[in-house]
């Protein structure tokens, strides 16, 4: 493992030759690092998890690009593992208490905060591409799992919380700009479809350690698909959960209107500084049918083909 220092030092002399852009969610830069635009508040700690992280086989990972389902899969993740104590908290439950976000944190986070004392399964989560996941994630027998969402949604998802950063009473940025970035893979944790693509093939040749969902999917089906969850995580629903209505707990609890609704989602921030807020708006599929033009539906449609026609990929829209 390396040092702090060695760490900081490193970093210092890499950053500076770095490709750099400007980032679309707020005024702070990207920096082109091993095939990955990561914002510069971040760097330090990626560089950091990279070379110091040491993943438990016991972990529990959740990766994904930003705007695709995080904060949901966050909230659902915590219930499914901890819900042989967390209902009986009834008004203690942490979700009523704090923004997912602070339960399920960044693995690029842990410079402020001791990770090594969270008891186990650690749920943690991270935005990083497949490649550049720290390599203890994949060497051990933790698990991994991946949401993603159709890039049209994600991208307008992404494009509210960026004017919603700016504040109410700012000029809103400019849709056609940053779709053309969005377009040209220029946004953080980009391009999205190398981070689609590289999670898919990793999950088609590990399944037992990788599960690939879809915010679509999910949507349709929540139920279902959290019972597939708690399969792929060795921890499934018992008849008598099923019976008692465990399952319809997690589902109300962790739906996007109650989340929403949460004293502890209208106020305060995240470590990142961002309004909990920001992290909540309408989670609906299809969106962006009343957001982009019809040479911009165009122009997205080409692309999907191009990157996920020959893998046999798709979203729904």
């Amino acid at each position: 493992m390396s040092t702090e220092k060695e760490v900081a030092d490193e970093f210092e002399a890499i950053i500076k030759n770095l490709p750099r852009e400007k980032n679309l969610v707020n005024d702070v830069h990207l920096y082109y690092y091993q095939g990955c635009w990561i914002p510069d508040l971040i760097c330090s700690g990626v560089f950091s998890s990279e070379r110091n992280f040491m993943a438990r086989d016991d972990d529990i990972i959740l990766s994904s690009c930003p705007k695709s389902g995080t904060t949901w899969l966050k909230a659902l993740l915590f219930s499914i593992v901890n819900r042989t104590y967390l209902f009986a908290l009834a008004d203690n439950n942490p979700l009523l208490k704090a923004n997912p976000h602070e339960l399920v944190p960044f693995i690029y986070h842990s410079q402020s905060l001791n990770i090594e004392t969270i008891p186990p399964p650690r749920l943690l989560a991270t935005h990083l591409l497949y490649d550049l996941l720290p390599p203890s994630i994949k060497t051990s027998s933790c698990k991994i799992v991946y949401v993603s969402r159709n890039p049209m949604d994600q991208f307008i998802s992404l494009w509210h919380f960026s004017c919603k950063l700016k504040g109410a009473e700012a000029e809103p940025h400019h849709l056609e700009e940053c779709f053309d970035r969005f377009c040209r893979g220029i946004h953080a944790f980009g391009p999205f479809w190398d981070h689609v693509l590289g999670y898919w093939k990793a999950s088609l040749e590990r399944p037992h350690k990788i599960l690939f969902l879809k915010y679509e999917e999910l949507k349709k089906d929540t139920a279902t698909n959290i019972k597939k969850l708690a399969e792929f995580l060795e921890l499934p629903f018992s008849e008598d959960e099923e019976k008692q209505g465990v399952v319809e707990e997690i589902l109300t609890l962790c739906s996007l209107e109650n989340l929403k609704n949460l004293a502890a989602n209208k106020n305060g921030t995240t470590r990142t500084g961002f309004p909990n807020s920001a992290y909540f708006r309408k989670g609906e599929v299809g969106d962006w049918k009343n957001f982009l033009t019809a040479s911009m539906v165009e122009r997205m449609e080409k692309i999907m083909k191009e990157k996920f026609g020959k893998y046999n990929f798709s979203f729904e829209s």
